[in-house]
């Protein structure tokens, strides 16, 4: 399953899905030490340069054919406890940037991730009916130019006012540490690889073991 992964075979990860269910493995087993070892694998090397972006998304879409059998066996487990952790990402209002949040969004579903990507444009209430529509904890809000930056504040704003428990994550290129900070967001990540260890640390406490 991990060399599959790593090769972006996506006919033999969902064959090989497929095959472990039929033996009795666990599906959360065949997710958590099946496929999600090569997934980390994977985003190490993009984080080291030994691949690039075509590399990971095939790794992606290896992970989507693999889930195809997989998704409907974690539900019938466990139900939704048994689903990845789901994420929503999107650009914000006014901002039709989105190349740097693709990269975010494909390195989070080779971690292991659900991700709902809204795309550009989006509202604030549009990111947070998302959310709860699919029960996701956390929202990325990416925005690339300072005048759009603004609307990272009115999704924070529009989730403390529904008195949400979901935390709310921002990045673009003027975006900082110090912005984030500033109106309340939960965290500041500088690239798509820093992301992750961010949604990590939100999800797993403080990376997972």
């Amino acid at each position: 399953m991990h060399k599959a992964l790593l090769e972006g075979d996506g006919v033999q990860t969902e064959a090989l899905a497929r095959e472990a269910l039929e033996s009795g493995v666990p599906p959360l087993r065949i997710v958590e030490d099946g496929f999600v070892p090569g997934l980390r694998k994977m985003g190490e090397l993009f984080e080291t340069g030994e691949v690039f972006l075509p590399e990971l998304m095939l790794a992606g879409e290896a992970m989507k054919s693999a889930m195809k059998v997989l998704g409907p066996a974690l539900k019938a487990a466990g139900g939704k406890h048994a689903a990845r952790p789901v994420i929503i990402l999107g650009t914000v209002e006014g901002d039709i940037h989105e190349i740097g949040k693709n990269i975010v969004g494909i390195l989070l579903e080779t971690s292991g991730y659900e991700v709902i990507d809204l795309g550009m444009d989006v509202k604030a209430e549009t990111f947070v009916k998302a959310a709860k529509e699919h029960g996701a904890k956390i929202i990325g809000a990416s925005a690339l130019l300072t005048t759009t930056m603004e609307h990272q504040r009115e999704v924070v704003s529009k989730v403390r006012s529904e008195k949400l428990d979901i935390k709310v994550i921002v990045g673009g290129s003027p975006v900082t540490q110090e912005w984030a900070n500033e109106i309340g967001a939960e965290g500041y990540a500088q690239d798509a690889p820093d992301a992750v260890r961010l949604v990590d640390r939100i999800v797993y406490g403080w990376g997972r073991q």
